[in-house]
């Protein structure tokens, strides 16, 4: 296990600004850590005046991505293995409170099969949630982290990041993304592939590098049509290579493809990775190192780029500056969830209406219910501004379509584990209720959803005229999965149709296990 000494991030791009008021739920800590397919990172920071102060760097190299066996499981080693490791990282957290940590898994554990078991043992062992992240998200957060800890300069950057399981490529002016790809193509499958006994060849290169171009061709056209003005390199084998290059007196760093071919050269001339001695490299990214460097050349040459410089940040400092944006009111979810509503014309004043009822719901039931962590509370509000999106394909089956959008589109800021728990609820939020998606989520929301999209159907009944009046007053007692609803005397006689749909609703919850109880007669 390394740690690095504490180190202070200058956001530059924000230099000319006051730094932000300090949020007054803002922790005084915060970490980052990220569950990589070759090492796992932690960094742990502390926020002042518009800084980011680093007190303290773990990284361990776990290599999870070769446990991955034939079927997409992983192999009892590799777990046990990065269960150690998240022990360790789990002492260094364990003072710290429930969200002022972020952890995310990325290439790896996107593509493991089974993996729900080994995140629950993952989590008991760290202390706290771990997030599955899509390979788009791990773009923008990798672009975040080099944005926020680069100089301000004009023009677009290219970001390129070459991890253990995959390579991201994203393009972007200031803090704002342009385009982003995620391709499965990273140093640790590429190694084993080509270079898994340790010996490189000149045909084993070229294989390799072969491999990498074809999955690269069909991105690089939108990349060079996309155009930019500065590239960037990030995280593990670019700084390396930056590191030998600057260790063999290229004081500036920058990576070029005439010093990548040199590398190569190394590569070549000694014949044996593990036998591979240069200024620079540590002996702990020998067994991955070849199938990095071929990745490396082929991205400068399939998108012609004369020189890359280095950026010191990437994934761990975009989760850093990601949850801080979310601690101060600027959550990318948010902006994910507007820009949803207007793609898919989403009739806002409506959507209003059903959230603050939906809201006003889970807060007579949230006890009862065990509904009381503000992520609840998140994810029905965002149901509930979502909950027509699929109006848009067709108003047949429309919540069908919708939870079909909410799991499979980007929306940058949401986990893979958030999209499909906005799926279930507006897949579940009309007619026959059908709670077998259920099960594909992590426990406890297997559970939550499920009375979260109860509140969120009993709302979107009441508003289904759309009527800019005002609702009554509806009371809401919970127990187990037990829900009783109490309205005004009088107020169903006079609006029969919400009286029939209420009696079919209590049918379609009667046959998913659950009990609606209507009073209509309360004081």
């Amino acid at each position: 296990m390394m740690a690095r000494p504490r180190r202070i991030i200058r956001p530059a791009a924000l230099d000319s600004q006051e730094p932000p008021a300090r949020h007054a739920a803002l922790p005084d800590v915060i970490a980052a850590v990220d569950l990589g397919s070759n090492s796992f990172h932690m960094v742990v920071a502390r926020y002042s005046h518009g800084q980011l102060i680093i007190l303290d760097r773990l990284r361990e190299t776990v290599r999870l991505g070769a446990g991955l066996d034939e079927q997409g499981r992983l192999r009892r080693e590799a777990i046990d293995a990065a269960l150690a490791c998240l022990q360790r990282f789990g002492q260094r957290l364990e003072d710290m409170k429930a969200g002022s940590v972020r952890v995310v898994g990325t290439n790896t554990l996107r593509r493991a099969r089974r993996r729900g078991a080994f995140l629950d043992r993952a989590r008991a062992a760290l202390g706290h949630p771990i997030e599955v992240i899509s390979g788009m998200e791990e773009a923008r957060l990798i672009y975040l982290g080099v944005a926020r800890t680069m100089p301000s300069e004009p023009g677009r950057r290219l970001v390129a990041d070459i991890g253990g399981g995959s390579t991201e490529l994203i393009v972007g002016e200031g803090l704002q993304t342009c385009k982003l790809e995620s391709l499965y193509l990273g140093c640790v499958e590429m190694t084993a592939r080509y270079f898994g006994d340790g010996v490189v060849t000149e045909k084993r290169m070229k294989r390799a590098r072969l491999a990498a171009r074809l999955e690269l061709d069909p991105v690089r056209e939108g990349f060079r049509h996309q155009g930019w003005d500065h590239a960037i390199g990030a995280s593990g084998t670019i700084r390396c290579v930056a590191d030998i290059l600057r260790a063999r007196g290229n004081g500036d760093a920058v990576i070029t493809p005439a010093g990548v071919n040199w590398v190569i050269e190394q590569l070549l001339r000694v014949g044996d990775s593990a036998r591979l001695r240069l200024p620079g490299l540590p002996e702990e990214r020998l067994p991955v190192f070849a199938g990095g460097v071929a990745i490396l050349a082929e991205v400068l040459s399939m998108l012609e780029i004369p020189q890359m410089r280095v950026a010191e940040g990437a994934l761990r400092e975009g989760l850093l500056y990601d949850l801080l944006g979310r601690l101060m009111d600027e959550d990318a979810r948010v902006c994910s969830v507007r820009a949803m509503q207007a793609r898919y014309h989403v009739d806002v004043v409506q959507a209003r209406r059903v959230e603050a009822t939906a809201l006003d719901f889970l807060r007579q039931t949230s006890l009862t219910w065990g509904l009381t962590e503000p992520e609840a509370e998140q994810m029905l509000s965002w149901a509930a501004q979502l909950y027509e999106i699929g109006l848009d394909v067709s108003h047949s089956q429309y919540h069908k379509h919708g939870a079909y959008l909410l799991e499979h589109a980007d929306m940058p800021g949401f986990t893979q584990e958030e999209q499909k728990i906005l799926s279930c609820l507006v897949g579940a939020h009309r007619r026959k209720l059908h709670l077998e998606t259920l099960e594909d989520l992590s426990p406890p929301w297997h559970i939550k959803t499920e009375f979260l999209i109860v509140l969120l159907r009993l709302a979107v009944l009441l508003h289904r005229g759309r009527s800019a009046a005002a609702q009554p007053r509806v009371e809401l007692t919970a127990k187990q999965r037990c829900l009783e609803v109490y309205f005004a005397k009088g107020w169903l006689e006079a609006h029969p149709l919400t009286a029939a749909d209420l009696e079919q609703e209590i049918e379609y919850l009667r046959a998913a296990g659950l009990r609606l109880r209507i009073d209509r007669d309360h004081p």
